[in-house]
């Protein structure tokens, strides 16, 4: 598992990428991390990407506990958050963290690619920087 935080200063955008096998455990990690990272940059917005996942070992029940968890990102109910899952198992899991999660993260989207993300947000050539 690895992943990595950029962050377009301009728009204040949390860029979080995953790579490889995501498993419940290193969910949860990524999670806390995102809470973490999105609180040290006070981001506006955030995009989690997971087109680079090869192996989605993740539960369906541990998916619905992480959604009834307080949003890793702060302010869920005014700052976006867009899931890119192009595989359809990732897709469908994320669409079932979005519609257990609703009532606490009403502004959270999934998508199938990074373009459909800023689209969505409005946003047109970010600049995104390492945080590593």
């Amino acid at each position: 598992m690895a992943y990595r935080f950029e962050l377009d200063p301009l728009h204040k955008i949390l860029l979080f990428r995953f790579e490889g096998r995501l498993t419940d455990e290193s969910l949860a990690e990524c999670y806390r991390a995102i809470r973490k990272y999105s609180t040290a940059t006070d981001a506006h917005m955030g995009i989690w990407d997971m087109s680079s996942v090869t192996e989605f070992a993740v539960s369906t029940e541990f998916v619905r506990q992480l959604a009834g968890q307080e949003p890793a990102m702060p302010d869920a109910t005014r700052r976006p958050r867009i899931i890119v899952a192009p595989d359809t198992v990732g897709f469908g899991l994320s669409r079932m963290f979005q519609l257990v999660g609703e009532p606490t993260r009403p502004l959270l989207s999934v998508v199938h690619a990074l373009d459909e993300a800023l689209a969505e947000l409005g946003v047109q050539s970010p600049h995104f920087e390492s945080l590593e």
